[in-house]
């Protein structure tokens, strides 16, 4: 049974160098994490805004954000979290679609 921490979006500031493609890898051997994705969001001379998603089962915030800093990375903040036996999809509420207009 699935416990803990199952999913993580994360707001990352890194260095260009490692590249994605490392700090990717590093995240998936990880213990509990079954997979992970990473989007630029944007770039700059020195730096990369990234986001981070990652799955599995009772992930280890503490450890994932070590591995980050080991990259050279800084989380900016946790943008979705999802905990428990399953993961719940967000669905519209009516405060959503005031937002629209």
């Amino acid at each position: 049974m699935a416990r803990g921490i199952r999913l993580l979006v994360l707001d990352v500031l890194k260095p260009h160098q490692p590249i994605v493609t490392e700090l990717a890898l590093g995240l998936s051997e990880l213990e509990g994490v079954e997979g992970v994705n990473i989007t630029l969001v944007e770039i700059d001379k020195e730096t990369e805004n990234v986001k981070i998603t990652i799955m599995g089962d009772d992930l280890d915030y503490d450890e994932i954000v070590r591995t980050i800093e080991e990259f050279g990375g800084v989380v900016h903040s946790i943008d979705m979290v999802a905990a428990g036996r399953r993961i719940v999809e967000e669905e519209e509420t009516p405060q959503d679609k005031l937002e629209e207009y």
